[in-house]
């Protein structure tokens, strides 16, 4: 399969592409901002499947389109992108700044919704796209204070999964959407210091990456929590 990761330089997006390179069958594009951490990825790679793809999501377009480009020469078909990439800030609703606001819309949404679109016409029947989002994006789950906009740009990811399955099911392509709980990530200990998640990057991630190599057998346009505690 040919598989693209957003966010893959850490936490949980770094321990998907581990898990699904373990599959000599797969070939992974991972794409992240920092070229030093998607080398390392590359490396610790025994069968040496991951591909680094140093780009911006939240940047200019361009980079997209140039990644369509990419893959069509070298892969021809997208089979599983998995829109892991996220930013969060904990901070008062009234306090984020501009800058702030537009850098949660950007990664948590529409750079996830521009990825989408660029890589559909490489994607075909049995393709599944996942998207993560989060427990404080997921309707009537618990809220917390200081995640206002983090928490409504993941459930616009979430709306976003169910009108794209509508909008694709007669070209066979799935759409869904994870939203996982507490998670023991970098973003999760900067968000919240001095707090232990239960779950570790890498159990999420082996989640994750079954879902996203079978889950399209069972499901299509639903928004699935992944967390213990109950929404």
């Amino acid at each position: 399969m040919n598989i693209v990761i957003t966010g893959a330089s850490s936490g949980i997006g770094r321990e998907v592409g581990l898990y699904l390179a373990e599959k000599p069958q797969h070939r992974i594009y991972a794409i992240a901002r920092s070229e030093k951490a998607l080398r390392t990825l590359a490396e610790a790679c025994q069968n040496r499947n991951i591909i680094p793809v140093p780009l911006d999501i939240a940047g200019d377009r361009s980079q997209l389109r140039e990644l369509k480009k990419r893959l069509g020469e070298e892969a021809g078909r997208v089979d599983i992108l998995i829109n892991n990439a996220g930013y969060l800030v904990n901070k008062p609703f009234v306090e984020h700044t501009s800058e702030e606001i537009a850098s949660v819309v950007a990664v948590n949404f529409t750079s996830a919704a521009a990825m989408i679109a660029e890589l559909l016409p490489l994607m075909g029947r049995g393709s599944h796209v996942v998207s993560i989002g989060s427990m404080g994006g997921y309707q009537g789950s618990l809220k917390f204070s200081g995640l206002s906009w983090y928490s409504a740009s993941k459930g616009a990811l979430a709306i976003l999964t169910e009108c794209l399955a509508t909008e694709y099911a007669d070209r066979g392509i799935s759409f869904n959407c994870l939203c996982p709980g507490a998670v023991q990530t970098e973003m999760f200990s900067k968000a919240f210091p001095g707090f232990s998640a239960p779950v570790s990057p890498a159990e999420m991630a082996a989640y994750i990456a079954d879902f996203a190599v079978k889950g399209n057998k069972f499901f299509n346009g639903k928004i699935l929590p992944v967390a213990l505690s109950i929404p």
